[in-house]
């Protein structure tokens, strides 16, 4: 497949053909074209289509079925509705539902635009459709007072249109909540379209949001749509925007104050719809100071302001964080580890400097140097290997083998031990161990552990324990 299977529901024959035609000249494989009674049997498998384009059926009504219908199939289907001008009224109610619109008879040029878009969409998706955010989120995992606090700000901020300044170091997390964001607003059926600042030419950057006319400039070979067209109706996130250049963040502040702009090398200005979300690990005050960002410009992106916590001061975040990973590993066929207490508690020293994504990486490196194993305090990398820890941990093996061997009870660590917290990550990790092999029925967990049935459901709570499957629903 060049650009993806697509499926055209159209009642016309000639249009359908029509229709199909173009589809195979912009290299989207393989293309079927049916009537509004075929279309059931080209859905859902690994081979169903990837994008739905909806053109007209014998009656209004019949169209509204069809819909539901492919909906209820298949909820996260990007479906793309084919209109003849005189026709806008009886689709009002599709709306909602669907990603973009096409109007009939049909250009190539104009799909090409709508299809550019249908791709964004997907970018942002699973293989099974579902929002990739899901996967994402993961760094939100915790019960630390930090990340309470971000939740209940995006919670506080999400249903409205106010423009979102996250701050925070490299690697905390702050892609994720910006997804968090759109995907709790009433945008959430349209674009998210992010886009890094900073890894991008400020002589290209213009065009990368803009858009550009053919022959604009050498190479402009085409048309092309920026990230406002794509993101129209839903959300643009302006990663490292500290980064952008004082004549772009002229041309920005323009867009934001009178909500229109125009493509590189025309004079047409064209009408905006997006939320803006930035985000920065530069203290832009600073940056203001410096004469290296505008001061209207920040004012205009701070209106609603969320600082991302650094990994190591939500450190109390860190076997959650380990659990989410390591199952989500498990779960795209890496191979599960088990990362014991005492391993976490060597992590739990460490400072951090790449946030969760440089635990993301730790966690990954791992699953590949020890799939199915076990990881000790001694496996990890030197800089996670706390020298204390290490101790305990070669004093717990050494007691672990006298107790296999004689029965001699294991022996307190020369340095001493954080009771409370080992035996916190040993109840965690009973837990975890009870709930996998009892295939997270709370019932037989329980009377593996010899508790009662409420009793570990509130311990669950407390470590906000839930099955894969359960968070991906949710």
């Amino acid at each position: 497949m060049a650009n993806g299977s697509v499926l055209i529901v159209e009642d016309d024959k000639e249009q359908r053909a029509h229709i199909k035609s173009v589809l195979e000249f912009l290299e989207y494989s393989p293309v079927n074209a049916v009537d509004h009674e075929s279309w059931e049997q080209h859905l859902g498998g690994k081979d169903g289509a990837q994008i739905l384009l909806l053109g007209s059926c014998s009656e209004t009504k019949i169209l509204m079925d069809v819909f539901r219908k492919i909906k209820k199939e298949d909820p996260y289907l990007p479906v793309v509705l084919l209109t003849a001008a005189d026709k806008n009224k009886a689709n009002f109610e599709l709306e909602t539902g669907i990603i973009a619109k096409a109007q009939l008879p049909l250009k190539q040029k104009q799909l090409a635009v709508v299809l550019e878009k249908v791709n964004t969409y997907r970018e942002n998706r699973h293989e099974d459709g579902a929002p990739r955010s899901l996967e994402l989120f993961r760094s939100l995992v915790g019960s630390s007072k930090g990340i309470q606090r971000v939740r209940r700000m995006i919670e506080m901020v999400a249903s409205s249109d106010a423009n979102v300044l996250i701050t925070g170091e490299s690697g905390s997390g702050k892609e994720v909540i910006a997804r968090h964001v759109h995907y709790h607003s009433p945008r959430k059926n349209k674009p998210f379209v992010p886009i890094n600042c900073g890894a991008i030419p400020p002589d290209l950057l213009e065009s990368e949001l803009f858009g550009h006319e053919k022959g604009a400039f050498t190479g402009a070979i085409t048309t092309r749509q920026g990230r406002f067209e794509i993101a129209e109706g839903g959300t643009l996130f302006l990663d490292e925007i500290g980064d952008m250049s004082q004549s772009m963040q002229v041309k920005l502040l323009r867009v934001l104050q009178e909500r229109i702009f125009e493509r590189v090398g025309s004079n047409k200005s064209i009408k905006s719809d997006v939320r803006i979300i930035a985000a920065t690990h530069v203290n832009l005050e600073d940056a203001i100071e410096e004469g290296n960002f505008r001061e209207d410009l920040f004012y205009r992106l701070n209106v609603f302001p969320i600082e991302t916590p650094p990994l190591r001061d939500r450190i109390e975040d860190l076997p959650l964080l380990i659990n989410d990973l390591t199952e989500r590993l498990e779960h795209e066929g890496n191979g599960s580890i088990n990362i014991p207490p005492l391993t976490i508690q060597s992590l739990s020293k460490y400072a951090w400097p790449g946030n969760v994504r440089e635990l993301a990486n730790l966690i990954e490196r791992l699953s590949i140097l020890y799939p199915n194993g076990t990881v000790k305090v001694a496996d990890l990398p030197e800089k996670y290997q706390s020298a204390e820890i290490l101790e305990e941990s070669n004093l717990t093996e050494s007691n672990d083998e006298q107790l296999e061997d004689n029965g001699v009870m294991p022996r307190l660590p020369q340095g001493g031990i954080d009771l409370k917290e080992h035996l916190t990550n040993l109840e965690y990790s009973m837990i975890k161990q009870a709930l996998d092999e009892s295939n997270w029925v709370v019932a037989h967990a329980a009377k593996r552990l010899q508790l009662g049935r409420t009793t570990l459901v509130e311990k669950m709570r407390k470590y906000n324990m839930q099955r894969r499957d359960e968070v991906s629903s949710a």
